[in-house]
């Protein structure tokens, strides 16, 4: 089995750099935060971001309003992604695509997006602090962590990073795929979306075993109903 996830306790406002003064303490300089986007969505790949910061306090006054990507705007996510990109140590992004979201399930694709991100990371990260996923491949220790992206500064850092690269992402794919407005709802269970299935059916960037989508193929065996959510 592998470790439960831990929960700072108390929570603190925001990100902050509790886990990894941690283990910068016990030596351990290269820690990696690690978070994904997409993973509820109806339709287009899922991605994850991966981001060292500089073992240093002073990088939490430089990172002055980071914060998990879902409560902020997506001009403070454009704004914190460049900035983050410059001040890291090292920072990657990796993505599963919606065929091996198909093939493999979610979860697995998401852990998939999370590795590709690790391993593009130079230096190579000692530790990895990831909100609430455990990485059964990753060959160096890591800490799942609820709420990951509002209590450590780098899993939020790994967060812009991911949901700024997948709202890319998307844009370009309502350019391919037209008609799903993409571009507006991010593949995600708006009812927009709905609307947009119910006209044209599924695409081929839809996740075939999400509902609706499953419901509007017979004989595909659904995961777990996904309601509608809204999209910042």
């Amino acid at each position: 089995m592998p470790p439960k996830p831990v929960r700072c306790t108390p929570e603190p406002a925001g990100p902050g750099l509790v886990f990894e003064q941690a283990l910068w303490l016990r030596g351990s300089l290269m820690v990696a935060g690690v978070d994904e986007a997409g993973r509820g969505a109806w339709a287009g790949p899922v991605f994850a971001g991966a981001v060292i910061l500089p073992a240093n306090e002073g990088i939490s006054r430089l990172l002055d309003g980071v914060n998990d990507s879902k409560q902020l705007t997506p001009a403070q996510r454009d704004k914190f992604a460049d900035f983050i990109r410059i001040c890291a140590s090292s920072w990657g992004v990796g993505q599963a695509s919606v065929e091996e979201i198909n093939t493999l399930g979610i979860l697995p694709a998401t852990r998939l997006a999370m590795m590709r991100a690790l391993q593009v990371l130079t230096p190579h990260p000692t530790h990895a602090l990831v909100d609430y996923v455990h990485l059964p491949n990753l060959d160096l220790p890591q800490t799942a962590i609820i709420h990951g992206d509002g209590v450590s500064l780098s899993i939020a850092a790994a967060s812009i990073l991911a949901k700024t690269a997948r709202d890319a992402c998307m844009q370009a794919l309502d350019v391919s795929i037209s008609g799903y407005e993409f571009a507006r709802h991010k593949g995600y269970g708006t009812a927009l979306h709905q609307r947009c299935l119910a006209e044209k059916g599924p695409s081929s960037a839809h996740r075939i075993h999400y509902r609706p989508i499953a419901d509007l193929l017979p004989g595909n065996p659904a995961d777990p109903p996904n309601p509608p959510v809204s999209i910042v």
